[in-house]
This record gives C-alpha cells, sequence and structure tokens, in this order.
C-alpha cells in the first residue's frame, strides 16, 4: 500500500484519515516498510529488523542501520522523518539528530536507530534485544 501523500497526490488531511481506517497491524507494516524503503532509498548500510511483538510493549519492531559518517547518518535521519511525515506520520519524534552519531527516531509503532559503524559495534542493540528476546521468563516459584 502506497501511503506517500505528496506521490498519491493526497493532502495532509486525506493522508491521515486513510491511516485511521488502518488495523494496528496494517499501521505498523505500513511505518515500517516506508521506514525500510527510505533507508534501501539512502543506501543505509547493516540494515537489521527486530521484531518487538510479545517482546516489548514499547514497540511492535526495531530497525537498526549504520550510515558511513556523521554526514550520513544525519541526512537519513532527515530523509526518513520527511517521509513520515508526508504520508501521514506526523508524531514521529527524533533525538540525537545533533551529533549523528546515533539518532534515535521514534515513530510510534517502529523505533529506528541509526548509528556510525563504530558506534553501533559498540552498543551492539542487535545483541542486546536477541539476548533479551530469547531468555527464559523467571519466575519467583
Amino acid at each position: 500500500m502506497e501511503l506517500a501523500s505528496n506521490r498519491a497526490g493526497l493532502g495532509q488531511d486525506q493522508s491521515e484519515g486513510a491511516l485511521a481506517r488502518l488495523s494496528s497491524e496494517e499501521r505498523s507494516q505500513a511505518i515500517l516498510s516506508l521506514i525500510l524503503q527510505e533507508l534501501d532509498d539512502d543506501k543505509a548500510e547493516n540494515v537489521v529488523t527486530i521484531s518487538l511483538v510479545g517482546k516489548s510493549d514499547i514497540a511492535d519492531a526495531m530497525v537498526v542501520a549504520s550510515g558511513r559518517s556523521q554526514r550520513h547518518v544525519g541526512a537519513m535521519a532527515d530523509k526518513v522523518m520527511r517521509r513520515l511525515k508526508d504520508s501521514g506520520f506526523a508524531r514521529a519524534r527524533i533525538e540525537g539528530a545533533s551529533a549523528c552519531d546515533w539518532v534515535l527516531i521514534d515513530a510510534e509503532d517502529v523505533i529506528v536507530h541509526l548509528f556510525r559503524p563504530e558506534v553501533r559495534d559498540f552498543y551492539n542493540l542487535e545483541r542486546v534485544w536477541s539476548e533479551a528476546a530469547h531468555a527464559p521468563l523467571k519466575t519467583d516459584a
């Protein structure tokens, strides 16, 4: 489903109305698809998508990607935010854009982490989330 209001000729109000008719799962998938397409267009490196369904209530998915430099990370973040806004997902928030070492975009159902490669290696979010996802639940019994 193409939700980009500029390409579809829809205004912001019409685009938001179309989004309101989507189910929670469809909306989450639309946001994820839009983000992944933009990162592909922007030549993001080592893009990893982690499903958070059943693991966390903060979002349905997490996307982790690298840029080649601070400038590349900043440009990717700006373009993702612009594309989200143009598609009716105007409530997305961004953190870390001033330094561009690690930029976090909270796109409601999808969390995006954009890193410079050495910063990504240091924090290694993929390992943290994959281990947390597979750890057995501890009970007090």
